[in-house]
């Protein structure tokens, strides 16, 4: 982030690296309206209440609060006038703008949402980084499903694209929180009922995937790569159960892949983020994201990392933005990461609970190495 950026000040994020976004999404390519950019600023897939919107939340004052000054606007300032000015500059240079006051260095973006969004390449460009793509288990199945013609077909093609994505992605991400829950029976799915239940879901028309032996089928395809894989844990918007979210309900499927050489990756987390960070703590594969929570958690992002760092190793614990839509998300993210992190690493030097020298190393750790460490990315981006 600029040393003009607001809000910028002194302090233990001066000296952070370029950052790792390690979880993220394109940035839409056109302009949107007011109510489709409100969306955007809420997990919420419904319209506001009557009488609400959604800039009354903290994501919204955030955004208010971090994005005017970089389309020159005062911070705070109305909606209305932020969203005219925005229009005035067009989507290209408000993408530019806003990427390129955020700080990172690198963006590992997921692939798998439908819509006109940006990919790695392309956000990468407008923030003057470095993009690599992430491959959502569960769109790939899709796709491919959409081809087959027959169950035989469909799961030879899938193991094969499965290996082929592992030579060009940094990593695979499973969604299966939404699509079954996180209970799933920890060991791998044998052969015939793999194709028994594809058999089963080609034959429905190949609708989105639920089924939990195939989302069984997919992680364990993955694991097999060796590539880190993400798991969405935790809130997000009306189709997941929160309850079924909980990344404790996962124990089981850890201590399954302890010995496979593969990296577990635990996404947002909250309001689990203590289960998180405890199974960070106690599995050496497993670490813990910080992504979305800050950004909606706002001026209390301060406390909720702490609540993070309260069990889990600091080198288990990853930066990310979840950002998705808007470009203001990856602003808003990347600013509440550095204020929190600046805010609680100067309350326990000054209280003598750990060394400047300490700090400072950790910042870095959280900030992006350990995310070059995991995803096996270069020390620093050419």
């Amino acid at each position: 982030m600029p040393a003009d950026a607001p809000g910028r000040g002194p302090g233990f994020d001066d000296g952070l690296p370029p950052l790792v976004d390690h979880h993220c999404h394109g940035v839409l390519r056109h302009e949107p309206d007011p109510r489709a950019f409100a969306g955007y600023l809420t997990e919420s897939d419904r319209p506001p209440a009557a009488g609400t919107t959604f800039f009354d939340t903290q994501a919204g004052f955030a955004v208010r609060r971090w994005c005017p000054p970089l389309l020159d606007l005062p911070a705070h300032c109305s909606p209305e006038s932020y969203l005219a000015r925005r229009r005035e500059l067009g989507p290209d240079e408000t993408r530019r703008r806003l990427l390129r006051a955020t700080g990172i260095g690198a963006y590992l973006l997921d692939t798998g949402l439908p819509g006109d969004l940006t990919g790695p390449a392309e956000t990468a460009e407008a923030g003057g980084a470095t993009g690599y793509p992430v491959v959502r288990l569960e769109a790939l199945a899709e796709r491919i499903a959409a081809a087959a013609h027959d169950t035989e077909e469909f799961t030879d093609v899938l193991a094969g694209a499965v290996q082929a994505a592992a030579r060009t992605a940094v990593a695979f991400k499973s969604v299966a929180a939404y699509r079954h829950g996180l209970a799933l029976d920890p060991g791998p799915p044998t052969p015939d009922a793999v194709r028994a239940a594809a058999r089963s879901w080609l034959a429905a028309g190949a609708p989105r995937l639920t089924d939990p032996v195939l989302l069984r089928h997919l992680i364990w395809l993955a694991v097999a790569t060796g590539r880190p894989l993400q798991l969405h844990t935790g809130f997000g918007d009306p189709d997941l159960r929160l309850d079924h979210a909980d990344p404790a309900l996962l124990t089981d499927l850890v201590r399954a892949t302890a010995d496979t050489g593969t990296d577990l990756v635990l996404l947002h987390c909250y309001p689990y983020h203590r289960q998180a960070a405890y199974l960070a703590g106690v599995f050496p594969h497993v670490y813990a994201d910080i992504g979305l929570t800050l950004t909606h958690t706002g001026p209390r992002a301060t406390a909720v990392l702490a609540e993070f760092l309260e069990l889990a190793p600091f080198g288990k614990l990853l930066f990310s933005t979840d950002a998705y839509g808007l470009p203001e998300l990856y602003v808003v993210g990347s600013a509440l990461f550095r204020t929190a992190l600046s805010a609680l690493l100067g309350e326990w030097t000054a209280g003598g609970a750990w060394s400047q020298e300490d700090a400072r190393r950790v910042g870095a750790m959280i900030a992006a190495g350990n995310a070059r460490r995991v995803y096996g990315l270069p020390p620093t981006e050419p």
